[in-house]
């Protein structure tokens, strides 16, 4: 292969050395606003690689039942990320922006992916088939679903935006409706209670009760095992239904509320999470307008989770967002059917 031409334009943020110094004053907790604006500028240009990908998938699903969402990780998601891994460069943290493809099967999304994996452009697939692949390999905690990472190339004039933003990368979920309703869910866990579950923090029980109902969804909604698979079914639902009688998380999952704020038709949204229960919205015209909101709100509330997200229409946000709008009513329907139909095998 041959050598990279050099780079004539620079490294949004100034270099990835200067990137990662400034994540290193994040973890150090002596960052400065010239690192919060490195950061930012570092941050923004991956809508760039964002807007490149999610054009490629939204022509190549077109017609279909796939749902193609986008989000740029929020600030405080990164920061978060820096602390708890302390080896972790930001300029190598691969999941700043993110696209989220949902499949109705499992054969659809492995079809797809297999299919865009010989896609004809210069974008190079950094991990190997089967390397994030958590529907053969389920994460302890329950999660199943395959992550690929992406590293931006494109032929472009030296000075433009997109060869500026070579090197960047971007993280390609694929889910099915069914693990994605327990993503979701799992989420919301870690929103209402004081435990978070996606990270194996918190309270054991909740930790156990959502590796148990993957598994649930796993056998009956996906003939799959997931990360319980050496236990019977009716060890499965025994162990199940003693968590929830202990802990009430279904019912308490139950009281949430669905967002109804009218959401725009623009789909530049930014969701500022005011308590576990309500989100505020702002509605962006452009999506520049968006990024300079974002920055400034992240400003203003550092201690709140605040978050830009797009998507080409209300229902495709609400289904690739759903955690957002504190909505696990799919999770529960799916759940609830599977503890029935274990019970009964």
């Amino acid at each position: 292969m041959a050598d990279k031409a050099p780079r004539t334009v620079p490294f949004p943020g100034g270099s990835k050395s200067a990137v990662n110094r400034a994540g290193e004053a994040v973890r150090a907790e002596r960052a400065n606003q010239a690192d919060y604006d490195r950061i930012n500028e570092w941050r923004a240009a991956h809508s760039v690689v964002l807007n490149t990908f999610q054009v490629t998938l939204r022509r190549r699903t077109r017609g279909s039942q796939i749902f193609v969402a986008q989000r740029h990780k929020r600030r405080k998601t990164i920061f978060d990320k820096l602390q708890r891994e302390p080896d972790m460069a930001l300029a190598r943290m691969d999941d700043i922006a993110g696209c989220r493809l949902i499949f109705p099967t499992v054969l659809e999304l492995y079809g797809f992916r297999s299919s865009f994996h010989s896609a004809r452009f210069k974008h190079r697939l950094r991990n190997g088939i089967d390397k994030y692949d958590y529907i053969k390999n389920p994460k302890a905690s329950g999660y199943r679903g395959i992550h690929d990472v992406y590293e931006y190339d494109v032929d472009a004039p030296p000075e433009s935006a997109s060869a500026r933003c070579a090197g960047l990368y971007v993280e390609i979920q694929y889910r099915t409706l069914v693990q994605h309703a327990w993503a979701t869910a799992n989420e919301v866990v870690g929103q209402v209670t004081s435990s978070q579950p996606k990270f194996q923090l918190g309270d054991a029980r909740y930790l156990r009760f959502m590796s148990l109902a993957s598994e649930v969804l796993a056998r009956t909604m996906e003939g799959l095992k997931g990360p319980c698979a050496d236990l019977t079914n009716d060890r499965v639902v025994a162990e199940f239904k003693s968590l929830d009688k202990e802990l009430g998380l279904l019912d308490r999952l139950k009281l949430l509320d669905e967002l109804t704020e009218e959401v725009s038709q623009n789909k530049n949204m930014i969701l500022m999470f005011l308590s576990s229960y309500e989100v505020q919205i702002f509605n962006l015209s452009s999506e520049q307008d968006a990024m300079d909101s974002l920055f400034e709100l992240e400003t203003r509330y550092p201690d709140r989770d605040i978050v830009l997200v797009r998507a080409d229409s209300t229902d495709s946000v609400r289904l690739a967002f759903q955690n957002y709008f504190s909505d696990a009513t799919e999770f529960i329907q799916f759940v609830e059917t599977g503890v029935a139909q274990l019970s009964a095998a």
